[in-house]
């Protein structure tokens, strides 16, 4: 039996199988990308195929209409493969392998972001952007009959005396350079570059190449579940060479590490996991932004990346399925003498793979990473900094004490359990306003002027909420209580809001946001503010005890604060307090990658932070089910929202 899957806008794949075998299984043994954030439990909704011909059994769902049945759409999830048969594909922006972008480093906003760690951490730190990798340009003369030193000593002694002014006195040479080394030294005359790593008087020989290369190239990665992003620096000048991002290939694995766990102790589970991070993902970003650098992926000498302790352990292929069980021990908090050539990613083999450390199961390297961005760790103030990801992470301290703890929020603040959710890339509404009188909606969506949407983003997502609780047409529970051409119930009476009709969108589908949705994002926004007044009270403090906050997170280019705190997700508290820092995670990784002094204080920084597990905190449950209202059971925590009201 025969199953093709042809692929909106591309190639068709074919696999065989058996009768009763799992449409959406077979997806993702033939490498075919089809986005299923709940991983197969049928609940979101969004695996949808068009069956072209043939015959699967398929079990009816909520999330497909008798009209689109008709028509033959399936839940992949949901189909067992009765006959030969062809599905398609659909080539959406919500899933995982939205198109992969490089950005503009000419951009002001994009170096400035990383120009402004750099002064910080070199000024307030005292952290100074200074790396022990170098760049040697070599002359040597050639053998003779009267000259016979073989080519490792010859290298050796113009190594040593080329780093005369570090002190050299040993120079090691590795594998992967001694096997190339003949040939380089003979096809560039003896006139070389050698490109390494000088520690304690120790030269190591990372790449021997023509004399004129002597770019030497560090990556700082941010693996988040849902994207990942990248930029390429100049390990001499800091300067930014290439950024990119893609979808975590891991994606059509589930939405949310728990569900990549359970893949992961599955039969081929951990491989697969681990072949989607790194040949699906981070190789094809590596070789891309090599690509428009103008590099040799051999010049990347060091690798650091932030990510969560799920995404870590996955990255190296370890079992996470401890970090899942109680009682929530990771394999590993810090990992070190990691190299590229270990997890075959498209760089120099020898380069060291830093990963910024673990605090807990659920707070991961890239909190570490964050916290090292924000400097919260340098100063007197009291500093709340709040990661805004597939998981919500908060660290509240200064440099006398670092408190953390990791909410179950779910996927919601980058468009996972939402309808029409997506992550905030073309086609995404990311930010609105509604008419409080006519109910019209004013979008703004992420592409180029006249893009139409596709879906909602993680910002757009607050905004809406907002502004139906604005203007009253939604309760403090979500649900809708006013009517208009833009508010549509189903047959089950369960309204929703149209912010597209079909054919104002790009997709030829409705764009809209239901009370399902709202009640998924209502507990979502309670699991943050709930974490950070549980986080608060372990330290017997109160809102008003806050000086900065710091938030972060890929959830739009930035949030409307004043929207958030109307909601209740954020502390009511002065709005010149807010900061939103972008993606801390990667500022963070950068630091790492030039300053060998940030990786030290990003392991001291993660060695000395407090993390508390808020599943066991006595009263948590209690704040929880408080902030699962709009905006709160209290509304004297939202003094504001209620003069709007």
């Amino acid at each position: 039996m025969r199953v093709t899957f042809q692929i909106e806008g591309g190639s068709p794949v074919e696999i065989e199988c058996n009768a009763g075998d799992n449409l959406l299984e077979l997806a993702r043994r033939a490498n075919v990308a089809i986005d299923a954030p709940c991983s197969g439990n049928g609940s979101c909704g969004k695996c949808r195929v068009k069956l072209l011909s043939g015959e699967v059994e398929s079990i009816p769902s909520r999330h497909i209409s008798d009209e689109e049945y008709k028509e033959g759409w399936r839940l992949s999830c949901n189909c067992k493969v009765v006959s030969d048969c062809t599905v398609m594909v659909p080539d959406i922006a919500s899933a995982y392998q939205s198109r992969m972008k490089t950005a503009d480093l000419s951009s002001p906003e994009e170096i400035a972001i990383f120009e402004d760690a750099k002064n910080a951490m070199e000024t307030e730190g005292g952290i100074p952007f200074t790396n022990a990798f170098m760049a040697l340009q070599l002359e040597m003369r050639a053998p003779t009959e009267d000259d016979t030193m073989p080519d490792i000593e010859r290298l050796q002694w113009a190594i040593r005396e080329g780093a005369a002014d570090f002190d050299c006195a040993e120079v090691e040479v590795p594998y992967a350079v001694m096997v190339k080394l003949a040939s380089t030294l003979r096809e560039n005359d003896f006139r070389v570059c050698v490109k390494g790593q000088m520690r304690d008087n120790l030269f190591r020989c990372m790449e021997i190449c023509p004399y004129e290369d002597t770019v030497l190239v560090g990556a700082a990665i941010d693996i988040g579940t849902t994207t990942v992003t990248m930029v390429l620096t100049d390990l001499q000048s800091g300067k930014l060479l290439a950024k990119g991002s893609s979808g975590n290939g891991q994606i059509r694995y589930g939405a949310d590490v728990i569900n990549r766990i359970i893949q992961s102790t599955k039969p081929g589970g951990k491989k697969a996991l681990q072949d989607a991070i790194i040949k699906e993902t981070l190789n094809p970003i590596l070789s891309n932004l090599c690509k428009s650098a103008g590099i040799n992926a051999r010049s990347i000498l060091n690798l650091c990346i932030g990510a969560n302790t799920t995404m870590n352990h996955l990255l190296v292929g370890v079992d996470a399925d401890p970090v899942r069980m109680d009682p929530y021990i990771p394999s590993f908090f810090a990992w070190k003498d990691l190299k590229a050539a270990d997890l075959k990613l498209v760089a120099n083999p020898l380069a060291p793979v830093i990963l910024a450390p673990n605090i807990g199961s659920y707070v991961g390297g890239d909190i570490t990473a964050g916290t090292l961005a924000t400097m919260m760790w340098d100063k007197d103030e009291m500093t709340l900094f709040i990661d805004l990801g597939t998981n919500g992470e908060i660290v509240f301290g200064n440099r006398d004490f670092l408190m953390s703890c990791a909410c179950s929020a779910g996927p919601a603040f980058e468009g996972g359990d939402i309808s029409c959710g997506m992550r905030a890339t073309d086609g995404a509404v990311e930010a609105v306003t509604i008419h409080k009188e006519s109910m019209e909606p004013t979008l703004t969506v992420v592409g180029d002027p006249g893009q139409k949407p596709v879906g909602i983003c993680g910002s757009g997502i607050i905004d809406i909420i907002s502004e139906l609780f604005r203007c009253g047409i939604i309760d403090a529970r979500g649900q809708f209580n006013r009517e208009g051409k833009r508010i549509l119930r189903d047959h089950h009476g369960m309204g929703r809001y149209v912010l597209a009709f079909a054919e104002e969108s790009e997709t030829g589908r409705e764009v809209s946001i239901n009370e399902v949705d709202i009640d998924n994002f209502i507990r979502a926004k309670g699991a943050i503010y709930s974490g950070i007044d549980t986080l608060l009270q372990s330290v017997d403090m109160t809102p008003d005890c806050i000086d900065h906050i710091c938030v972060a997170g890929g959830i739009g280019s930035g949030i409307n604060m004043k929207n958030a705190i109307r909601i209740g997700m954020l502390p009511d508290v002065e709005l010149e307090k807010y900061q939103y820092i972008g993606n801390s995670s990667l500022t963070g990784a950068y630091a790492m990658t030039m300053s060998d002094l940030a990786v030290k204080k990003c392991h001291e920084i993660g060695a000395n932070m407090t993390y508390l597990e808020l599943s066991t905190y006595p009263g948590y449950m209690d704040s929880f089910v408080a902030a699962c209202f709009l905006p709160h059971t209290n509304a004297g925590l939202f003094p504001s929202s209620q003069q709007e009201q």
